[in-house]
């Protein structure tokens, strides 16, 4: 039961080409986004479309594969943890971010 722990899935359309950065060790990461949809009904009956934008960030072999194959509007299916990071903006504002990796 422990391995279910912190698991997501993600299917959706991205809504980016992979952002790569190759590290001086030849490790990769990307940064990409990815779009869900869901439609519900309102409080009038009128159908409405909900669309979330999810930060994915991947690593190593998972990131070149992404590299090579994965372009805006595809549609993905992503499974991996989430991450929350805490920080403060320019601002001064404490911003959280929740990514799935």
């Amino acid at each position: 039961m422990n391995a279910l722990r912190n698991r997501v899935q993600l299917i959706g359309h991205l809504g980016n080409d992979p952002q790569v950065k190759s590290f001086d060790n030849g490790n990769k990461v990307v940064k990409l986004t990815v779009a869900t949809n869901s439609t519900y009904n309102n409080k009038a009956g009128e159908r409405v479309q909900d669309t979330q934008w999810h930060n994915v960030v991947m690593w190593g072999k998972t990131a070149e594969i992404a590299e090579k194959y994965l372009q805006k509007g595809q549609e993905v299916a992503i499974e991996g943890k989430l991450t929350t990071r805490s920080y403060d903006d320019k601002a001064g504002q404490n911003v959280t971010s929740l990514k799935s990796s």
